[in-house]
């Protein structure tokens, strides 16, 4: 058979639910809901399901982070104790941001801050921003129309960050995807609603957990590599030592033990760089990919307490050191008034 046979071929191939399905949901789609119980009560939500096995939840009171996500039936995301609470939009100063933090496949950090508690003369910032404590407006959700040959689901929403007299960040959000491809798309876009200049700080806060975290799980990430607090303080991301390999739970990482490295990742020829999971033990592989040129900078989360045993992976514009430390870095992104800048990212769900 020549290539041009092969092409008509696959172009007569049937799928097999042709003619054998009356509701598009039989494959998968977008289905909303409103949480009725417990400390998430009232926040709006989205499951949508990719008809592959890989299925998520998207809080759309929670500035559109996704909170559970399951392929087949392995949990990938680490849920904190308390999970996707209510937004607390005035959660934004000391550390009250952990109050609030449900984990989830993606908690988004800033817009204008990502780091400790800080003040200055230019203001006083919590931890992470204020943006995952913010409702979004949901301007568009677009369902999939198999029947008709429309395979692409998307949800977009508009989150912002803003005050009289300013900053006023604007981030434009859709998550999407196709029916038959286990992947979650993320596009956003951030606008500067103001007249005057704004600091941009973006982290993605990705949080995986078991089953997909296991013992021998690997991280896998490429790049030159710094211990937040240096080598001498590093116990975990010292030379040598295998921190690319999930351990079983420490003692160490009782209460608040953690480590934290930050890295430059490694990308390929066209800018991209691929991180994330591999777990033999259940056959099963999550890889992010995003673009150096976007998000030059990516951060590995480890803390393996006892009932809080989690590994975060979290491409970002700058490194989680605060707002006041990347200004005196002279590494602040400042956007202009209307100024845009776009963020692609693709998280794959891969069988091995």
């Amino acid at each position: 058979m020549n290539d041009e046979q092969k092409v008509d071929a696959s172009l007569s191939t049937e799928p097999g639910w042709k003619n054998k399905i009356s509701n598009p949901a039989q494959l998968g789609g977008i289905e909303t809901a409103i949480l009725d119980n417990g400390l998430g009560r009232g926040n709006r939500i989205a499951w949508i399901n990719t008809g592959t096995g890989l299925r998520y939840k998207v809080v759309f009171d929670r500035g559109m982070d996704i909170a559970d996500a399951f392929y087949n039936q392995y949990s990938l995301a680490w849920l904190s104790h308390g999970g996707f609470t209510a937004p607390q939009p005035q959660s934004d100063k000391g550390i009250d941001w952990l109050r609030t933090f449900g984990g989830g496949l993606l908690t988004t950090c800033g817009l204008s801050h990502v780091g400790g508690p800080e003040k200055d003369e230019f203001g006083e910032r919590g931890v992470h921003g204020q943006i995952s404590n913010t409702p979004a407006e949901i301007v568009s959700i677009i369902q999939p129309d198999p029947v008709a040959g429309k395979m692409d689901i998307s949800i977009t929403g508009i989150i912002k960050e803003t005050k009289v007299f300013g900053p006023s960040l604007e981030l434009r959000r859709t998550i999407s995807g196709r029916l038959g491809e286990p992947t979650i798309r993320i596009h956003d876009e951030v606008i500067n609603r103001g007249n005057t200049p704004t600091p941009l700080m973006l982290l993605y806060h990705f949080n995986f957990g078991y089953p997909l975290v296991d013992e021998g799980t690997e991280i896998l990430w490429k790049g030159q590599w710094q211990p937040r607090f240096g080598s001498k303080n590093a116990r975990i991301f010292r030379e040598g030592n295998d921190f690319k390999k999930c351990p079983a739970p420490i003692d160490d990482h009782l209460g608040t033990g953690e480590e934290v490295v930050f890295i430059d990742p490694t990308a390929n020829d066209s800018g991209e760089c691929t991180c994330g999971l591999s777990n033999t033990k259940i056959g099963l592989k999550v890889e992010i990919n995003f673009n150096k040129s976007e998000l030059p900078h990516l951060i590995n989360w480890q803390h393996w307490g006892k009932g809080e045993y989690v590994t975060g992976i979290e491409p970002a514009t700058n490194p989680p050191i605060g707002q006041a430390q990347a200004r005196a870095n002279k590494e602040l992104i400042f956007l202009y008034p209307y100024e845009t800048r776009t963020f692609d990212l693709a998280i794959n769900a891969l069988e091995i």
